[in-house]
């Protein structure tokens, strides 16, 4: 909100184009689950199996489907996609401090580098060589920028991230502590059994409105940089390695690694601890099911899945030994395959003469 005047029922439902079903001058202080809210705060229906709760809440309003709403007789805003809704609102109560601009007099900024006078510069940063922070950036307390690399208008960045040489980050970018952007990638050459360096000397490049989660490490390129497209929401402890390629919208959950030069398209949804080899390529609007290991590419949009679900320890050893035997019992079947077909061929053979 663009003023500090009462978040009444009525202003947040002509925020989300809702329908008012209540008291419209009722103050909405806070937000929160059906069963854990209180009075002035609003909360939302969202998913089925929590219906049970509806009645019994003490929420002051609740964020409901048309549906949902019939009998209900508190005071509701009534949207087409409660969870939706709850997204949008929650960033009016989020206590995240909001700094206003400058720069601490901690921070190094080196001569040549650009702050844009609206930017904030925390304690104990360092903004090297010819880098550039655009207006409304926030840079918090003890992260590096490296040398010419560009932060966006409006982007945050959590206390401790760092940001290496040559990395661009778009307009609004989240950045969680301890994410690491332009490290150099995993690149050697073999030389008789000694492994030499090669030089990475791509950048990073980074779209608009991208979230990088705590922990997680993004590669420069080789030679050109490794790209992320804008919207892309990446989850804490990824890895991402040098010149892998991520289409615009696409979510990562947490402990994902993704080796080199892969290319992902858009839309797509990786979930948790999907390991990817490189040099393949992900089609647009693919789902990967959390553990699923990707050895080639996917040209088709869809769910794909690998592995084998949770059982008993005792069943999976047994299992697993059976297993190992797929190969044997293939071949067994095999032979015994050629065996039945030299029988049937002998069999109408004899019932021809």
């Amino acid at each position: 909100m663009s003023d500090n005047s009462p978040l009444t029922l009525r202003r947040l439902a002509e925020l989300l184009g809702a329908v008012l079903d209540g008291d419209g001058e009722l103050v909405i202080a806070g937000i929160s689950t059906l069963q854990d809210a209180g009075e002035g705060q609003l909360s939302f229906l969202a998913n089925s199996q929590y219906r049970k709760y509806l009645k019994s809440t003490a929420a002051s309003a609740v964020l409901l489907k048309a549906e949902d709403a019939e009998g209900y007789q508190g005071n509701a805003l009534i949207v087409a996609d409660p969870y939706l809704a709850y997204a949008r609102l929650s960033h009016l109560f989020d206590p995240k401090p909001r700094r206003a601009s400058g720069v601490h007099p901690s921070a190094v900024v080196a001569e040549d580098a650009q702050v844009d006078p609206k930017a904030y510069v925390g304690p104990g940063v360092v903004i090297d060589t010819g880098a550039c922070i655009g207006a409304g950036a926030t840079i918090e307390a003890q992260c590096f920028v490296g040398a010419r690399s560009r932060i966006g208008a409006g982007s945050w960045l959590a206390p401790r991230v760092t940001v290496y040489h040559d990395v661009t980050i778009g307009e609004r970018a989240v950045i969680q502590s301890g994410a690491v952007l332009g490290s150099e990638g995993f690149g050697f050459a073999n030389d008789k059994g000694v492994w030499q360096k090669i030089a990475q000397i791509g950048g990073v490049k980074v779209g608009d409105d991208v979230e990088i989660g705590a922990n997680t490490t993004i590669d420069r390129g080789a030679l050109t940089p490794t790209t992320l497209g804008n919207g892309v929401k990446l989850d804490n402890q990824i890895q991402i390695a040098h010149n892998v390629h991520i289409g615009d919208h696409t979510a990562i959950a947490a402990c994902v690694g993704i080796s080199g030069s892969t290319r992902i398209g858009k839309h797509c949804m990786i979930a948790g601890g999907v390991g990817m080899v490189g040099h393949i390529e992900i089609c647009d609007n693919v789902f990967i099911s959390g553990m699923t290991m990707v050895t080639r590419s996917v040209t088709e949009p869809g769910a794909y899945s690998s592995g084998t679900v949770i059982q008993p320890a005792a069943d999976w050893r047994k299992n697993a030994a059976r297993f190992r035997q797929l190969d044997a019992l293939f071949k067994r079947v095999q032979q015994l395959e050629k065996q039945l077909s030299a029988v049937t061929s002998d069999h109408q053979a004899s019932s021809e003469d």
